[in-house]
């Protein structure tokens, strides 16, 4: 037993600079998804297609969202521990490198959703629910998108500057732009979807133009800042002199960030898939599955913040060679992220019928949504362990393993899994969401193999 509390369980010093490195990451997600619940349930309140159409297209940005932040956190690895090592000009050459690889990503996913927005959102378009119209769902879809795609290109410099900003441990500042940043979406929020202090009423594209106008204000924030702190970033300091980055930190880089970009890319197109199989019972499966995701991202911020904090505290140690060190750390913050999805996992569980009645939808549609939301809470200590061992895994730059594990494993047997429930069974949307869901308990055994084994802990700055 005593082995057992000294390698799962620290002391006061461990939690307290755990909780420096997670606690802004996590008031910043906290913030962030709870103005986007408020900014949710601001369209919902116009209606079901309303709320349809803002939630596919926000499925289908997912997937670009989630490349950026491959290449970002792909490359970030090597950032975080040329930082461990002290080297600032290393670092600089990373962020150079994401920044031109996150720019050319954008400049072809603009194009291509703007080319194809109607096909794109027109998969998830299906009869079978007696709630919503599928041709407004489509027409809101659409209006959503076309102004949403201007807000790519700042958010794309934002994840590069703030990815890199947290490899350094600086996770405030992120933060606080997140902070004022979302305050002026909910505000412009306010005003321009329903109409206000003189406003005219513009719905679901006064909710994109808030989006988008928040999103330059938080680039502005963090790009002002991380140029004009040099002694606490001194990594931006000359930063832009060159683009150029040297030829052989860019096959590193790329060894470790493509399997990244690759996986989160897979992994978002596979998350999208799925939802496109489950709309196939209908729009009401669509809109259930909004409320659920969204009031899930509010839940989700204590093990998404302890997941960062293994890739940044892990990945420094690794960096300073410190391997069984970092090996400890993260077992430690892996058991105390379960602990933590246990308890709030519970709390959402019993308060879980409440918070579909925020919206203005069918009696059908909270139904479903509050039974996908106690499936949620059920899985998250689940989902606690499989999000701490993949970034575990990762700060030691075995990202191909990671590969296998993360996308991999939707492809190989999610996706084939919830196509056969959905195309080959008459089961209903909330038991194929239940096994579907159910499925990630042989990704868990998965990462717990890898995890024992320990080889994923290594030194790649040498």
């Amino acid at each position: 037993m005593n082995t057992l509390k000294q390698r799962f369980i620290g002391d006061r010093n461990f939690y307290k600079k755990v909780a420096v490195i997670a606690l802004p990451i996590m008031l910043q997600n906290g913030i962030t998804n709870f103005v986007g619940l408020l900014d949710n349930i601001m369209v919902g309140r116009i209606g079901t297609e309303q709320m349809s159409g803002v939630s596919i297209v926000n499925q289908l940005l997912f997937i670009l969202l989630l490349c950026l932040f491959g290449a970002a956190s792909g490359a970030g690895v090597l950032g975080a521990q040329f930082y461990g090592k002290g080297d600032m000009e290393g670092v600089r050459s990373v962020f150079r490198f994401k920044l031109i690889l996150s720019a050319v990503m954008v400049i072809l996913a603009v194009a291509a959703l703007w080319i194809l927005a109607d096909p794109l959102i027109s998969l998830y378009l299906h009869e079978g629910s007696a709630s919503g119209d599928l041709e407004a769902t489509l027409g809101y879809g659409r209006d959503y998108l076309k102004i949403m795609l201007i807000g790519q290109f700042p958010l794309a410099i934002e994840m590069c500057y703030s990815s890199t900003l947290r490899e350094s441990g600086e996770t405030s500042v992120p933060m606080k732009a997140s902070v004022a940043a979302l305050l002026i979406n909910l505000l412009l929020n306010y005003i321009l979807i329903y109409g206000k202090f003189g406003f005219p009423v513009l719905g679901v594209k006064g909710a994109a133009i808030a989006t988008v106008t928040s999103r330059i204000v938080q680039t502005a924030i963090v790009m002002l800042w991380s140029h004009t702190h040099n002694k606490k970033a001194p990594y931006f300091e000359g930063v832009y002199r060159t683009l150029r980055v040297p030829k052989k930190l860019v096959r590193r880089v790329m060894i470790l960030a493509f399997p990244i970009m690759l996986n989160e890319t897979l992994w978002s197109s596979a998350v999208a898939t799925q939802t496109a199989f489950y709309s196939t019972r209908g729009l009401a499966a669509i809109a259930a599955l909004n409320i659920n995701s969204t009031i899930a991202n509010v839940f989700n911020i204590v093990f998404l913040a302890l997941g960062d904090s293994v890739a940044i505290i892990v990945g420094q140690m690794l960096g300073a060679g410190k391997i069984e060190e970092g090996k400890q750390t993260a077992y430690r913050i892996i058991f105390s992220s379960v602990c933590v999805c246990l308890v709030t996992g519970t709390f959402l569980f019993f308060t879980a019928p409440f918070f579909p009645l925020l919206y203005n939808t069918s009696d059908e549609v909270r139904q479903i949504a509050s039974a996908m939301i106690r499936i949620n809470a059920c899985m998250m200590p689940l989902q606690g362990f499989l999000h701490s061992s993949y970034f575990t895994i990762r700060s030691g730059g075995k990202t191909f393993v990671t590969f296998i594990f993360d996308s991999g494993y939707m492809w190989v047997f999610a996706i084939p899994f919830a196509f056969v429930l959905t195309h080959f069974t008459t089961l209903s949307i909330i038991p194929v969401f239940l096994l579907c869901q159910a499925s990630d308990i042989m990704k868990c055994l998965m990462g717990f193999i890898i995890m024992k084994r320990g080889s994923w802990a290594r030194n790649i700055t040498r």
